[in-house]
């Protein structure tokens, strides 16, 4: 019997037992769960027919109930979570309006996935040190994947390229990587234990080079946006810094080789240049951009763009390849508002943090709302390129800024001058002469 599935079932059974007494404990294991998908990893070993992620999920939220559901004091962060709530609201509307019934109450269920553990998650996380573990649960376990696929690259076989992991193809796998790349780097930044350093750094190159050899646009531009953002936010800036960068660019370039690299700039190239690939993103984008205009509301349905796709003279199941695009086309415009939103309002809450217009007696406050930034910008930017509604690491992700925000001081205050007029030297005192 392989470690993996030792894991799987001490995690799935003897985690799911102490969830009830624990929750918090079933939290981790679920967002681990979720990053590595046992049934895709050591799936040739475990037994198909248990819902592993499932019996987790039920412990946790059973355990959160009888512990009165968390502590909902959430500061700032309270707001982001509200958005996301709203998103899903948002879809039940729009499933009960939408032709395929089954489709669209599938695409609820499945936001119902991420949206539970996300409201257990922001009230268990009540504590620094809890908010600590969330991070390192989320580079080791997005660490151990990307490991997984180098090995398999080194052994001659480009798993990552062929089918990425867990169903979400080499697209999603490499753009979750690039997005794990600044939150594992800044987690380096924030320890001080010399080996906890090494090990968060060691698993961001594991992510970086998975990136590469995934052969994906979107993943490239998430990484490349990543890396230049994360050198952005570093403290002030060294000639160490400066020589960090420059070698991480020459490390960088030496793994992408002519072939990744060639790939990437197509992206850019003339209309009469552009590959077939790169040419039919521009073009399902436009058909996307022109049914949202037809139903800018309700949109055609939850999850319902792949079924619309044929009207537009494509094959069926056709995605848009674009996160926004089709959020806006199968949700209409408040859809896609409340999911823009989720992202940006914690970025825009994270700011006065990220550039330390708040001050903290613990470092780590300032360290991993850089990670959240980092990890969250280059997904951003670069779920433009792939529909990936359901990559659920993002949105562990601003789990992890909302938890920031609950221990961030506030920023602050500007304050106003009031100008008082002087008094005049001529001004009469009475009883005086």
């Amino acid at each position: 019997m392989s470690l993996g599935v030792i894991f799987t079932y001490l995690m799935t059974f003897g985690g799911s037992c102490i969830s009830l007494f624990n929750p918090f404990v079933g939290l981790l294991i679920y967002i681990s769960f979720a990053i590595i998908r046992p049934a895709s990893t050591w799936g040739y070993a475990l037994n198909s027919s248990i819902p592993y992620s499932r019996i987790v999920a039920i412990a946790l939220l059973v355990g959160w109930i009888l512990h009165g559901c968390g502590n909902w004091k959430l500061g700032r962060g309270r707001v982001i979570i509200t958005v996301f709530f709203a998103y899903w609201v948002w879809a039940i509307v729009c499933a009960i309006f939408a032709p395929n019934q089954p489709v669209a109450w599938g695409f609820v269920e499945n936001t119902a996935k991420i949206l539970l553990p996300l409201l257990a998650g922001v009230s268990l996380i009540d504590s620094l040190e809890r908010l600590k573990k969330l991070a390192w649960v989320l580079v080791l376990s997005l660490g151990y994947v990307a490991l997984e696929m180098n090995v398999s690259y080194y052994q001659g076989i480009n798993v990552m390229q062929m089918q990425g992991h867990g169903g979400l193809g080499n697209n999603g796998t490499a753009i979750a990587m690039a997005s794990g790349v600044g939150v594992a780097f800044f987690l380096g930044m924030a320890e001080s234990r010399i080996w906890a350093r090494g090990l968060a750094w060691f698993a961001t190159l594991l992510m970086t080079h998975s990136v590469m050899f995934a052969f994906s646009r979107g993943g490239m531009l998430a990484l490349g946006v990543t890396a230049v953002i994360s050198f952005f936010l570093l403290p002030p800036k060294k000639p160490k810094h400066l020589f960090g960068l420059f070698l991480v660019i020459l490390i960088a370039l030496r793994l992408a080789g002519p072939e990744v690299s060639d790939r990437f700039m197509s992206t850019f190239a003339k209309s009469e240049e552009r590959d077939g690939s790169a040419q039919s993103r521009l073009d399902l984008w436009a058909d996307a951009w022109d049914t949202m205009k037809t139903h800018p509301i309700l949109g055609v349905g939850p999850d319902h763009w792949p079924l619309t796709a044929p009207k537009y003279g494509w094959q069926q199941g056709k995605e848009v390849h674009s996160t926004w695009f089709q959020t806006g086309a199968e949700l209409g415009f408040p859809g896609l508002i409340f999911l823009g939103g989720f992202y940006v309002l914690c970025l825009a809450r994270l700011w006065p943090v990220v550039r330390e217009k708040v001050s903290s007696d613990d470092p780590w406050v300032h360290h991993m709302s850089r990670m959240v930034f980092a990890g969250l910008v280059g997904f951003i930017a670069s779920s433009q390129f792939v529909s990936l509604e359901g990559l659920e690491f993002p949105y562990f992700v601003v789990l992890l800024g909302i938890g920031v925000l609950r221990f961030a001081p506030q920023p602050y205050p500007q304050l106003r001058v009031r100008r008082v007029p002087a008094l005049s030297t001529a001004t009469i005192i009475p009883g005086k002469s």
